[in-house]
């Protein structure tokens, strides 16, 4: 009786050790799970975190980029209104001297017209060739000794003035003031200076035109330079993050696949050694009951052997010292080996059962693990795949305005390019060319005033 007490003790106990277990494994189930689902929540956070943080920097880098456009948009609308106007302006000008020089012809012609009429012509032609051939002979002298020397003066002065100056200009004035008529070389000195006047308002003008062209290309060309170094900085910054994303991405990769090997291994392992488990079990409480019968058997037989040694003891013969009663009463008998091999059999029981627990506790917990790394790791591969296609197209829009921006660089080189003969490279600066230049119109004026006779 006490024997099936302790057997459904042991029962039991065992129920309540599986149930305890299994409510401890749901517990830790349910842990990790919670555990999983909370970095999970943590991880698309995070996630969402650095999606919104990248979407307020392209809404800054889009901003600047406006701002960037509307400025050139400004300045380029300024310099064609500028530009316009100047053109405009010189429109009018050039329509206002040819209305001069149309007036001024007019005038000519009936200035023409008046001195070859007979109020003038006719009386002078009646009255004044007498008087005129009185003093034409002395008046022709002295004006013929004083051109010679007006001339022969102004022909020093101007060849002094152009060894000075290294004037190509006044030295050849100087040869056509040797070897000219009087009133030619007076015409051609004024003609000279009116041309040397007119080159020095096209140069300021030219001048001009240069200073604000160049301005603008400098601009131009600073804020396209600037531009082109901001996006290969930005490319290069774009493939080495890409190039680490994609390193990741296939070390993840490798990483799951791994996690799925070993867990397939796991579970191979766990089933395989699951059978045995379960085996070993059964065989050891088959055993059990196998041991308890005969235990029984064993034990009914001494009894009753114990009963009729006690009827039959007066009937022994001497020979015998005392009665036999089996083996059953000693202490390594046939019933105490029986006891330590069912004992052993539970204790096999035991062990097993414990070692299964904990194989499958471990195995549930190695599972559980891998599982959650590798949603971990799956989210790690979706967040960076897509991010690298994000950044994949970042570097596609980086690269079209790198090739946009260099293209507008590269015009605005070569605008400057074309502008250097006339505006920079011109051999003598602008200062040194407008001085010479005036100091040529002062001495052919200095000449022109030694021709009239006004330094004496």
């Amino acid at each position: 009786m006490l024997e099936k007490l302790l057997d459904k003790f042991i029962d039991e106990r065992t129920t309540l050790e599986k149930e305890e277990m299994n409510s401890k494994h749901a517990y830790d189930m349910l842990m990790q799970d919670l555990k999983a689902q909370i970095g999970q929540a943590t991880s698309d956070r995070d996630a969402k975190a650095e999606s919104k943080a990248k979407n307020l920097q392209n809404k800054a880098d889009a901003t600047g980029d406006l701002k960037d456009t509307q400025t050139t948009k400004d300045a380029d609308s300024k310099y064609l209104a500028d530009l316009t106007a100047t053109c405009e302006q010189k429109a009018g000008d050039f329509e206002s001297r040819q209305q001069l020089r149309a007036d001024e012809i007019v005038a000519i012609e009936k200035a023409i017209e008046i001195i070859s009429s007979n109020a003038v012509s006719g009386n002078a032609d009646k009255h004044l060739p007498a008087m005129l051939q009185k003093k034409g002979a002395v008046l022709s002298q002295l004006r013929s000794n004083a051109n010679s020397k007006a001339q022969s003066k102004v022909t020093e002065y101007l060849n002094t003035q152009a060894a000075k100056l290294n004037s190509r200009v006044l030295s050849a004035v100087a040869e056509h003031a040797s070897a000219d008529p009087f009133q030619k070389v007076k015409k051609m000195i004024k003609d000279l200076i009116v041309r040397l006047m007119e080159e020095a308002n096209e140069e300021a003008e030219h001048k001009g035109w240069c200073d604000t062209e160049l301005s603008t290309n400098e601009q131009t060309r600073k804020e396209k330079t600037d531009a082109v170094e901001t996006l290969h900085a930005e490319i290069d910054q774009l493939e080495a993050s890409i190039a680490k994303l994609t390193e990741d991405i296939s070390e993840l990769t490798k990483a799951v696949a791994e996690l799925d090997a070993a867990m397939a291994k796991a579970t191979k392992l766990r089933q395989e050694e699951k059978a045995t488990n379960t085996e070993t079990i059964s065989d050891a409480q088959e055993a059990q009951t196998a041991v308890a019968q005969a235990l029984t058997v064993l034990k009914e037989f001494y009894a009753k052997a114990a009963e009729a040694t006690a009827f039959v003891q007066r009937a022994e013969p001497e020979i015998f010292d005392s009665p036999y009663k089996g083996m059953g009463g000693e202490s390594g008998g046939v019933v105490g080996m029986l006891e330590v091999i069912e004992s052993d059999f539970a204790r096999l029981e035991s062990d097993t059962k414990a070692s299964e627990a904990s194989a499958q506790k471990e195995y549930d917990e190695f599972m559980t693990d891998s599982k959650v790394d590798k949603s971990e790791k799956s989210t790690d591969i979706e967040h960076k795949t897509a991010k690298k296609q994000d950044e994949t197209q970042a570097l596609t829009t980086k690269k079209s305005d790198l090739e946009g921006t260099q293209k507008e660089l590269d015009a605005a080189l070569a605008y400057f390019d074309k502008l250097k003969p006339s505006c920079v490279d011109a051999g003598v600066s602008y200062e040194d060319r407008v001085a010479r230049r005036k100091e040529e119109i002062e001495s052919l004026q200095e000449a022109l005033k030694i021709l009239n006779g006004e330094d004496i």
